[in-house]
């Protein structure tokens, strides 16, 4: 029961998911890794990320966690199915929750995905969104400037905000009242992203309802944690400690953490 959730990212971006995990189960612990020194997944092949994603699960099986979640949508989308198929423990990606949580959400059914080249090619959001409302209507754009910025850590000021304004013209005229962030790199940028298609538009990130997956899923198993248990949280990234702990502990707000380098093949 006081098992650790394993929680895999092709980088930073995961730490959205892991912070809400978290927030609602705050006895658990998450053993989590970011494979920053190969990111971004989105302009690599499916083979490549099936393989990453699988040395990152592998990783995490010899410290034997109780789950994992897949917190990378790129990875979700090329390699959901076969963890779950091979895997001894319960296995949960970031794609169906945000899509869900856009259906709760939109009232006009006009949905943008942002997401990376990989997932958008992948239609993963597409069907997933229409196999909860065949009305919805999708419009996909990719933003693959945007998980570099998010890496590098240059995530605020002046340039960061031109070039998630730049990112996102090919929005500028159409019609949508709710957006998906479908890379969980992008609720670092959330508030900037919210700044240039304005106040009246949903924005959504995964993370919220993906911790709500993960709650119900151990709860059905039957291995939450003890209530009194401790929770000693382990990351690991295969590139830059120093640019991942400065990042993960101003996102997390944990203090000092618990950062490994990790080879990963």
């Amino acid at each position: 029961m006081n098992a650790p959730i394993g929680v895999i990212d092709s980088g930073v971006g995961g730490l959205t998911v892991a912070k809400e995990i978290m927030k609602r189960l705050p006895n658990e612990t998450i053993y989590y890794i970011g494979d920053t020194a190969r990111c971004p997944y989105g302009p690599r092949s499916r083979q490549e990320v099936r393989n990453f994603t699988w040395q990152m699960a592998k990783a995490l099986e010899k410290m034997n966690i109780k789950m994992l979640v897949i917190a990378c949508n790129t990875a979700t989308a090329v390699a959901l199915e076969s963890l779950q198929r091979n895997m001894p423990f319960p296995v949960l990606g970031v794609i169906n929750a945000g899509a869900r949580a856009a259906v709760k959400k939109t009232k006009r059914h006009e949905v943008v995905v942002l997401a990376t080249e990989g997932t958008i090619k992948s239609g993963a959001y597409e069907e997933a969104l229409l196999s909860l409302n065949t009305s919805t209507h999708i419009i996909p754009l990719a933003c693959p400037t945007f998980v570099p910025l998010v890496e590098s850590g240059e995530y605020k000021g002046d340039f960061a905000n031109k070039l998630i304004a730049e990112g996102l013209k090919p929005l500028k005229n159409r019609q949508f009242d709710t957006v998906i962030l479908g890379c969980t790199h992008y609720p670092i940028l959330q508030k900037q992203i919210e700044a240039v298609v304005g106040g009246d538009v949903n924005v959504l990130s995964s993370a919220e309802e993906t911790a709500k997956d993960v709650q119900e899923m151990l709860a059905y198993n039957g291995t939450l944690a003890n209530a009194d248990a401790v929770p000693a949280h382990k990351f690991f990234a295969s590139g830059s400690v120093p640019i991942f702990r400065s990042i993960a502990e101003n996102w997390l707000e944990q203090g000092t953490l618990d950062i490994k380098r990790m080879t990963l093949k």
